[in-house]
């Protein structure tokens, strides 16, 4: 018996001890799969890949809501109608064309953002609410250079957009553009950034600034003045224009972006004209070929082709050749973008730019100048009318606001020949609206006679007199 356990014991002793050696000396061998960095990248587009479509349950929500936005921007974009008196004679009799557009409400009390070209030359504005109330605008100033507009209706606890940074914009985000097309009131249509910095020509004009996001939401005539706003109801743009051969949307709208729109609405409060600076240079787009002769990394930025004498760029020391590669610290990637950046300050501020001269990289702080290479914000002289219409103006003193419990400006002086003179206008005349909009000041009423189209209606009163005079005129034979 004996025998027999002995026998077993050492059976079982042999086999714990090739398992061991086994173990230690025959293990099997690991296959370790080295890729490079390329096949690195594909696996782990895979691994999302895969990843995405194991959990379709969770992540089938894309493309992001919109309705919380658009209940957001709905109700503070507007319906606008503007009327145009054309022919006719000296005292009217003419016929009444008109456009119609959008706007955005932007304050509680009433301030409204639109384009230029929606109001352009009007002589009465309307705005219709989303809730249908109807209301008379008065035009508070104009750009023609952003096609930028600030009207004002007298009310208060309106529905408002909060501003949004265009800046952090990105290509591919979701945007929506909500406005009243064909006259078809709350329309709210959705697409994507498809550009930004986008130049298309349509502005004109030498000092036009022209630097839009481009959009693939539809836009059609009617949009005008709209909003754009993000996915969470910021407005981010200013709806202006389309590309099309038809008339009608054909996959691409531009807005002004609001960054931009901030700076024009606020210098339009304050001044009731936009405080312009420049960097007092010529400058022109990069091609590959430019690019590589001045050792630029790319051909992004803007290379000037002329320095202004006596501009803000001549006082830094910028020279022809240099290609200016950001402003403070955004980057520049064309003329239109740095014209935008540039646009957004007042003469006698200061940017940081930072350019290319001769393969390296340099800063400079620049003084911004206006177009007369003056620092000094433009103050209504008053005399701004006296060429075309014999006219100047001031603005009241605070005795004689306090006396004459009026607010307007105060006529100084009637040239002998002039078309007002013809009008028996006698200096000391209080204009207190231009075409039945109010005026509180010099600055808003040279601002809204400019914008007038032809014909001119002045009210205002007499020191002294109770009764209300009005003077009608045509700007021009």
């Amino acid at each position: 018996m004996n025998k027999y356990i002995w026998i077993f014991i050492t059976c079982i002793a042999s086999s714990l001890l090739s398992v061991f050696i086994y173990s230690q000396f025959a293990a099997p061998e690991q296959v370790v799969w080295k890729r490079n960095e390329g096949e690195s990248h594909y696996a782990s587009m895979v691994e999302k890949l895969l990843n995405y479509r194991s959990n379709t349950s969770v992540n089938n929500s894309a493309p992001t809501s919109f309705i919380q936005a658009a209940e957001l921007a709905t109700p503070a974009v507007v319906n606008i109608r503007a009327l145009l008196e054309s022919g006719g004679g000296l005292f009217g009799g003419g016929t009444l064309t008109g456009s119609s557009g959008s706007g955005v409400i932007l304050t509680p009390d009433g301030f409204i953002v639109t384009n230029h070209h929606v109001i352009d030359r009007s002589t009465d504005i309307k705005v219709t609410l989303s809730d249908k109330r109807e209301y008379k605008a008065r035009l508070v100033g104009s750009d023609v250079s952003t096609d930028i507009a600030l009207l004002k209706i007298e009310e208060a606890n309106l529905p408002f957009i909060v501003f949004g940074n265009s800046d952090s914009v990105r290509v591919g985000e979701w945007v929506l553009a909500v406005g009243n097309p064909f006259n078809l009131e709350s329309t709210v249509t959705a697409g994507i950034v498809s550009a930004k910095g986008r130049n298309i020509n349509i502005l004109g004009g030498g000092a036009s600034i022209e630097s839009f996001i481009q959009t693939d939401a539809a836009v059609n005539p009617g949009n005008s003045g709209g909003a754009l706003v993000n996915t969470t109801g910021e407005l981010i743009g200013v709806n202006t224009a389309i590309i099309t051969e038809s008339g009608s949307y054909e996959g691409y709208s531009f807005a002004v972006p609001s960054n931009l729109v901030q700076k024009v609405i606020r210098d339009l409060r304050e001044f009731n004209t936009v405080q312009r600076a420049f960097l007092g240079v010529g400058i022109q787009d990069l091609d590959a070929e430019t690019a590589k002769d001045l050792q630029l990394p790319n051909a992004e930025g803007a290379l000037i082709n002329r320095i202004a004498i006596g501009g803000a760029a001549e006082d830094a020391s910028l020279e022809i050749g240099d290609v200016i590669i950001s402003v403070n610290g955004s980057k520049v990637r064309s003329t239109s973008e740095l014209q935008e950046y540039v646009g957004r300050f007042r003469p006698g501020e200061t940017v940081n730019l930072e350019y290319w001269r001769n393969g390296k990289k340099r800063f400079s702080k620049v003084l911004l100048k206006d177009s007369n290479n003056s620092t000094s914000i433009a103050k209504v002289r008053g005399d701004e009318l006296e060429n075309q219409l014999g006219l100047a103006i001031r603005d009241l003193t605070k005795d004689e606001k306090r006396k004459l419990r009026i607010q307007g400006s105060i006529v100084t002086s009637v040239r002998r020949g002039s078309v007002v003179y013809d009008t028996n206008m006698q200096p000391g005349f209080i204009i207190s609206s231009v075409n039945g909009n109010r005026v509180s000041s010099a600055a808003e009423a040279v601002q809204a006679i400019q914008n007038a189209y032809n014909f001119l209606s002045l009210d205002g009163y007499y020191e002294g007199e109770p009764d209300l005079y009005s003077y009608r005129f045509k700007k021009s034979e």
